[in-house]
């Protein structure tokens, strides 16, 4: 399985100038929600391993909570063009999470 890269708000606030698109997946260690969610962004990286994606466990990332009004965890923030376009908190399905990423 791919591992994902644990990114810092610096990591994300690059990869929004550096890329045209990025992700950067958000949880928490004790969320039962997110180790599920894990899985599935894991399995997205594997598939899109020319799209950044990084993660970060939200207790050590808390401005970006406040300043992107993250509401709950998992949350998956996508980029296109230095935006937020998407800020995913139902995770749903790994085809649901490709057709946001498309």
């Amino acid at each position: 399985m791919v591992t994902i890269e644990n990114w810092t708000r610096g990591h994300w606030e690059a990869s929004k100038i550096d890329f045209p698109k990025s992700v950067f997946y958000l949880y928490t260690p004790m969320c039962g929600t997110c180790l599920v969610a894990s899985k599935m962004v894991e399995v997205i990286a594997a598939m899109k391993t020319d799209l950044p994606i990084g993660k970060a466990d939200l207790n050590y990332v808390e401005d970006l909570a406040i300043d992107y009004e993250i509401e709950s965890v998992p949350c998956l923030l996508i980029q296109e063009g230095g935006k937020v376009v998407h800020k995913i908190y139902a995770f749903h399905s790994v085809p649901y999470l490709l057709e946001k990423l498309s």
